[in-house]
């Protein structure tokens, strides 16, 4: 029996910080592409390796600051059961993780600059083995969720 996608989308905002994040190092790209071509005349590049160049970072930034976000956004999903938690995300490879409750040690919440600005927060769920992240949930539901893992995390250790 093949079980269903799961339910829960991330923020919809995580689109824009997925773009704000893709940004900065396309920035510095476009600022050494910039200096490659000035240089290019000085040091007898061709003119078509120049023209190559700016078309292959237009396409590079394209990917990464339009399609690669939107398509990460529509990929991104999660749903908390009580024995589990169901966790599936990717772009071309659809990676799908399910969590033991039982494995589960402890659950965090984290919050860097660009987060904050949109009001997101990530959950870290960690294991003895490994980490697993949810991110680019509103603040409130990324406590609540913290909170309903925590909970359901500490009845499955008490059950044991």
């Amino acid at each position: 029996m093949v079980r269903q996608s799961p339910e829960n989308y991330i923020a919809k905002e995580a689109v824009k910080v997925w773009r704000i994040t893709a940004l900065i190092p396309t920035l510095l790209l476009w600022i050494l592409l910039i200096l490659f071509t000035f240089l290019a005349g000085k040091f007898s590049i061709p003119v078509w390796v120049v023209l190559i160049s700016w078309a292959v970072v237009g396409v590079e930034t394209y990917i990464s600051i339009f399609l690669v976000p939107a398509i990460k956004w529509r990929r991104w999903r999660y749903q908390v059961f009580e024995q589990e938690i169901d966790i599936q995300h990717g772009i071309l490879i659809i990676k799908r993780t399910l969590v033991p409750m039982i494995r589960v040690q402890h659950v965090d919440t984290k919050q860097g600059p660009i987060l904050k600005r949109f009001k997101l927060a990530t959950v870290t769920i960690s294991t003895a083995a490994t980490t697993h992240e949810i991110p680019a949930l509103h603040e409130e539901e990324a406590s609540d969720l913290r909170d309903k893992i925590s909970q359901l995390a500490r009845v499955d250790e008490d059950d044991i």
